[in-house]
């Protein structure tokens, strides 16, 4: 079974962001005052992209985390500070605690607003920027529209309530956004993404969309394929993050591409791929009928979109989808075999199989 830690080696190594790629990468890159910077997690997906591009860049890094997924990742390039964000076990934020400061503490692993409430508090006064990742999860999606920074977020049914599923995970994160705008004010920044896809994304959401396009042939296409779909490059997100700790900028921001139709999107993926594809619409009752989820795809809700105005001016621009797709195809080809052949949330063979014979007798 491949560990995590090989998982994130591979992804890293594929980007050319291992420590043999560093050098030559970080020539590129204008000069910046190194910034002393603390994770707060880092082991993630979007963690080592963060991490790696930081470090290329000449900042020190500091992670606090347990220690347990991907230990050692870093060698010795990075701090790590063991501990946990639930102050109730074990160390908990023991290893915060004191007088040390950083410049920007990066907020990725804070998923109850009691958690963010204490890791904010104590660091209160202790470092220049809180940016904490936020996601466009915290909008009430299921109303449709345009979601734009200033719009409402979803409320907490039941505030005592720590349990993240996937019904509580966007109040949740909307509590703790709320929260470090709270305690830090105009030094906190929030960054609101949506779907964050590219190599390294354990979620396998947008990979079973750029392997199945990549094996050609009849493929599956949501039931309505002039739905569109929004997402973000991990790289360019992760970059374009330790870009706003450089400038110190402030603010609230969604991040994600231009919407795009699935019937481009999936006409780009196979492009990336070299691959003729036949795109077969099934009805949402076909769907159900062989118990077919197709990742990323919103069922039942109304259209919605994210505005990016505010990302787009404060620097996020996001790399073409014909880079993305064959970056993370050559990504995904690189795993090991166990980890191919068991992808989380994908169709079976057999069900995409009836399906797709269903609607040829149509």
């Amino acid at each position: 079974m491949a560990t995590r830690r090989k998982v994130l080696q591979g992804a890293l190594a594929t980007l050319g962001l291992g420590a043999c790629g560093m050098g030559a990468f970080a020539a590129t890159e204008r000069k910046v005052k190194p910034l002393d910077i603390l994770v707060l997690g880092g082991t993630g997906f979007i963690g080592p992209h963060q991490i790696e591009y930081a470090l290329a860049r000449g900042h020190k890094v500091t992670m606090f985390n347990r220690g347990r997924t991907a230990a050692g990742l870093y060698g010795k390039r990075v701090e790590t500070l063991l501990g946990n964000r639930d102050a109730k076990i074990d160390q908990g934020l023991k290893a915060l605690q004191g007088r040390r400061r950083w410049d920007v503490v990066i907020d990725n692993s804070g998923y109850v607003p009691r958690h963010v409430r204490d890791s904010a508090e104590l660091l209160r006064g202790r470092t220049g920027r809180y940016l904490y990742v936020s996601t466009i999860s915290t909008y009430p999606l299921d109303q449709g529209g345009v979601f734009n920074e200033n719009s409402p977020l979803q409320a907490l049914t039941d505030p005592a309530d720590e349990q993240v599923t996937g019904e509580s995970y966007g109040p949740l994160k909307a509590a703790c956004d709320t929260t470090v705008r709270g305690i830090f004010g105009s030094a906190a920044t929030i960054v609101r993404p949506t779907y964050v896809v590219g190599p390294g994304d354990d979620t396998d959401r947008f990979t079973y969309w750029v392997d199945r396009t990549a094996r050609g042939g009849d493929v599956l296409s949501p039931p309505n394929a002039n739905e569109t779909l929004q997402w973000i490059d991990v790289r360019d997100l992760a970059a374009w993050m330790i870009g706003l700790a450089e400038n110190d900028t402030a603010g609230i921001f969604n991040a994600a591409s231009r919407p795009a139709p699935w019937s481009e999107i999936l006409g780009t993926l196979a492009t990336a791929a070299r691959k003729s594809v036949r795109l077969r619409g099934p009805t949402q009752e076909l769907l159900d009928l062989y118990r077919i989820e197709l990742p990323l795809v919103a069922t039942g809700m109304p259209p919605w979109m994210i505005g990016t105005a505010a990302a787009e001016a404060a620097g996020l621009s996001v790399r073409p989808l014909l880079t993305t797709g064959r970056d993370t195809l050559e990504w995904w080809n690189s795993q090991p075999a166990d980890r191919r052949a068991n992808p989380a949330g994908w169709p079976t063979p057999q069900q995409e199989r009836q399906a797709l014979e269903r609607l040829r007798r149509i």
